[in-house]
C-alpha cells in the first residue's frame, strides 16, 4: 500500500497538472486502439529457492482505450512455468512446463480518475483486473518425481486451467503515441497447475509476472480544438457637438464648462478599484455630483508587457465596467457615463505598469 501511494504521488508531481490561462487551443482525448509488446520474468510460487523458480516470460496485447480512465485488452501471456521442492531428496530441484494464457483484462487509469485528463502528463498508473485460460503442455519434467513425491495432481498432455489475475502497470510517455510500459501481475489458478498438493492440503497455485516493454497507440490519442478569440465590440465615445457661435457684434463671454481628469491605476490582473485609488474615485464622484450637467468618459487599458491581446482586452473591458458600476452605485445616472476598452492596442504611458489604468475625463 505504501508503494502504491508513493507511485501515485510521484506521478502526480511529475505530470504537471497546470494549464495556461491564455490558451488559444484545447486538446481533447481521442479513443484509440493500442498494442503492448513486453518481455520479462515469471516467479512461480513453490517450495524451492526463489532464484530457482524464475522463468522467462513474454506478453502480447491488443486493447482499446475508451476514455482517459477506462480501457480493455486481449492479452496473451506465455513461455514457461516451474515447480519445485523445498524438502526431501530433491530439495531445491525444479521441473518446468510450457504454457500460453490468453485472457481479457480491464484497465483503470487511477491518475486520470483523480486529477483529470492532461495531454502533457508523462506518467500513467493503471490498475488491472481480468481473467484468462492457462493452456499448459509438455509436463514431462514432473513425471520424473512421481515415484519420489506424492504428485497427486500430476497431469499429462495439454491441460487448461482457469486463471484470475490482477495487478498494475506504469506508463511513461515517450511521445503522444508511444510509451514505456512496466507491468506487474499476480495470477491465481487451481491447485493442479504444479501437479502436486503441499502436504495434502488444497491450496490455490500462484505465479507472478514482471514485464517491461512498449505500448503503442494505433491512431491519434488527442484532438486539437482551436479556441477562437472572443469578438469584443468597443464602443467609441460620442463626439461632443460643435456649437456654432451666434453672429453678434459683441458675443457674450461664455464661461468654460468645468472639466476633471482622473487616472485610476490597477495591479496586474486586477479589475477592482483598490483602497489606494479610492480617494481619486471619490473626488470624481463629488465633481460629477457638483456639476450635474457634466458627463464622464471612462477609457480603460491593459499593459502590453504581459498577457496577450485577447486577455488584455478582457481586463480593460472589466476595468471600465467596474468604474461604471461603482459610479452608478454612488448615485451617478448611467446616461452620463460612456465606456471604452482599448486593451493593449493603445499605451498612454511610456512606463509599462502605468498602462493598467482607467482614465476618466469628466466635462
Amino acid at each position: 500500500m505504501k508503494i502504491a501511494k508513493f507511485l501515485l504521488a510521484a506521478a502526480l508531481m511529475v505530470s504537471g497538472m497546470t494549464a495556461s490561462a491564455q490558451e488559444t487551443e484545447r486538446i481533447e482525448f481521442n479513443p484509440h486502439w493500442f498494442v503492448q509488446i513486453q518481455g520479462g520474468a515469471q516467479y512461480t510460487l513453490g517450495e524451492a529457492k526463489f532464484s530457482k523458480m524464475i522463468s522467462p516470460n513474454a506478453q502480447l496485447a491488443l486493447g482499446y482505450q475508451f476514455s482517459p480512465v477506462w480501457a480493455v485488452r486481449l492479452a496473451a501471456n506465455a513461455w514457461q512455468s516451474k515447480g519445485g521442492f523445498g524438502y526431501g531428496p530433491s530439495k531445491d530441484e525444479t521441473y518446468k512446463w510450457n504454457y500460453v494464457a490468453p485472457g481479457l483484462d480491464v484497465k483503470f487509469n487511477l491518475i486520470n480518475a483523480i486529477a483529470g485528463y492532461n495531454p502533457n502528463r508523462k506518467f500513467g498508473l493503471n490498475l488491472i483486473a481480468g481473467g484468462a485460460a492457462n493452456i499448459a503442455w509438455k509436463n514431462d519434467d514432473a513425471k520424473k518425481y512421481a515415484n519420489v513425491y506424492n504428485m497427486s495432481k500430476l497431469w499429462d498432455g495439454t491441460q487448461i486451467f482457469p486463471v484470475g489475475r490482477f495487478g498494475f502497470d506504469i506508463d511513461y510517455a515517450l511521445s503522444s503515441r508511444v510509451s514505456l510500459n512496466l507491468e506487474g501481475m499476480a495470477n491465481v489458478t487451481t491447485d493442479k497447475l504444479n501437479s502436486k498438493t503441499k502436504k495434502e492440503k488444497k491450496n490455490a497455485d500462484w505465479y507472478f509476472n514482471a514485464l517491461l516493454g512498449l505500448k503503442i497507440a494505433l491512431g491519434k490519442t488527442q484532438n486539437v480544438i482551436p479556441v477562437p478569440a472572443p469578438v469584443v465590440v468597443v464602443e467609441e465615445p460620442t463626439p461632443a457637438p460643435v456649437v456654432k457661435p451666434q453672429p453678434k457684434p459683441q458675443p457674450p463671454i461664455v464661461k468654460p464648462a468645468p472639466e476633471m481628469q482622473t487616472e485610476i491605476f490597477y495591479a496586474i490582473r486586477e479589475t477592482v478599484i483598490t483602497d489606494g485609488e479610492r480617494g481619486k474615485f471619490n473626488n470624481l464622484v463629488n465633481f460629477l455630483k457638483a456639476n450635474p450637467e457634466t458627463k464622464v468618459v471612462v477609457t480603460s487599458y491593459a499593459d502590453a508587457g504581459t498577457g496577450n491581446p485577447r486577455i488584455n482586452m478582457k481586463y480593460s473591458q472589466e476595468r471600465a465596467d467596474n468604474v461604471a458600476k461603482e459610479l452608478v452605485d454612488a448615485g451617478i445616472d448611467a446616461s452620463r457615463i460612456t465606456l471604452s476598452a482599448k486593451g493593449d492596442t493603445v499605451q498612454p504611458y511610456s512606463e509599462n505598469d502605468k498602462n493598467r489604468v482607467s482614465i476618466c475625463v469628466a466635462k
